[in-house]
């Protein structure tokens, strides 16, 4: 079965498992997705993302690893796909405003690989507007 928009997948996946509070959930592997994974660790959003070995499937698999607050109420509070196959968003440096005022991130895919709003604007460089998390 094929995807359109394996990376929406990814950030369902992610908030279906929030909502129930879930400890980790397991998505298909790819590149994109490791990398926007990476950029979520970085910022704190998430714990860690681990490659899964006993997965006998034909695609490799990704645990990721949410994190929460001690009271339990999970990090991230809303996670929303920007950039779809039926329209992509793109945003030049100039153009890449803070999510609510700074409290949250854009996923960015540059030229340069796949960086958070901030990282963009201290690189100077623009891109496809992924998803934006807060």
């Amino acid at each position: 079965m094929s995807m359109t928009d394996p990376i929406a997948d990814m950030l369902t996946r992610m908030r279906n498992a929030i909502r129930v509070r879930h400890e980790s959930v397991e998505v298909p592997f790819s590149k994109v997705k490791a990398a926007v994974l990476d950029v979520l660790q970085r910022e704190g959003y998430i714990e860690d993302y681990r490659m899964i070995e006993e997965a006998g499937g034909p695609q490799p698999m990704v645990r990721v690893y949410l994190k929460y607050s001690r009271v339990g109420e999970s990090v991230i509070q809303q996670i929303r796909r920007v950039s779809k196959p039926g329209l992509r968003v793109y945003r030049n440096v100039a153009d890449l405003e803070p999510v609510l005022r700074g409290i949250g991130i854009a996923v960015v895919s540059t030229s340069k690989g796949v960086f958070s709003d901030r990282e963009c604007r201290r690189e100077r460089v623009g891109g496809e507007v992924l998803c934006t998390v807060w």
